[in-house]
């Protein structure tokens, strides 16, 4: 799945997503509130692909006070999108937890053809003109054009690896726009729940260089529409806190 796609796929959801809700000042939580009978999360919207037929299915699980989203793909791609409004100066830290059930075999991060995931959490970033190279801006003025708005800057992929060992960072497979950061790999904590936390202000400038823009959307995604293979994950509530 070409990395373009999803940024188009973004900016169209993003255009007529709703605003996020108030967090308590230390963190700004984003959960996974039934909204029946989508069987899909509150304010959240599925993000599927016009090339990929068939969409990785999502539901809310849990009881009351303890809600996830899980996750199932059969040789399939979407994700679940969320519009934020985030300055990554101010709220650092993210916050996830996730299970995976198992990790895809033919996955290999570094081929186009292994660019599958059981699990993953996007963090996108508004494009800043005023920032840009010439190059960019051509490039970026093109698709605003077609679709009425700037897509993202890039994006940050906080994944599940396959073949990639902990802690690896690489560009995505099919665009240096896309950075990949293996926060787990591997079978060894499979069906457990896992708590993660990651800088996002560091980690951009790391990858990216410079400042961070604003954060605009965060997504979850699993899929194995490059490997034909299956997965499924579960995905508790995100947050963004201050440091």
């Amino acid at each position: 799945m070409r990395f373009i796609s999803l940024l188009v796929a973004f900016l169209a959801a993003l255009l007529t997503a709703p605003h996020q809700g108030r967090g308590d000042g230390q963190c700004l939580p984003f959960s996974f509130f039934p909204d029946n009978p989508t069987g899909l999360p509150r304010d959240w919207k599925p993000l599927t692909f016009p090339k990929i037929s068939r969409p990785t299915t999502y539901r809310v699980e849990g009881e009351a006070g303890n809600f996830w989203v899980k996750a199932e793909s059969d040789a399939s791609a979407s994700a679940l999108l969320r519009e934020v409004q985030i300055d990554p100066k101010i709220y650092p830290i993210l916050r996830w937890r996730w299970k995976v059930e198992n990790i895809i075999e033919k996955g290999d991060e570094r081929k186009k053809e292994g660019d599958d995931y059981a699990a993953r959490v996007y963090v996108n970033f508004r494009y800043d003109s005023r920032k840009a190279s010439l190059w960019e801006r051509t490039q970026y003025a093109v698709a605003r054009t077609i679709y009425g708005s700037y897509p993202p800057k890039g994006a940050i992929n906080y994944i599940w690896a396959n073949r990639l060992s902990q802690g690896k960072v690489i560009d995505n497979a099919y665009t240096s726009r896309a950075k990949m950061i293996a926060v787990e790999s591997g079978p060894q904590r499979l069906r457990e729940w896992v708590n993660e936390e990651r800088n996002i202000y560091q980690d951009y400038r790391l990858l990216f260089g410079g400042e961070p823009p604003p954060v605009i959307g965060i997504a979850v995604m699993t899929d194995t529409d490059n490997t034909g293979e299956t997965a499924i994950a579960h995905y508790g509530e995100i947050s963004f806190c201050r440091k």
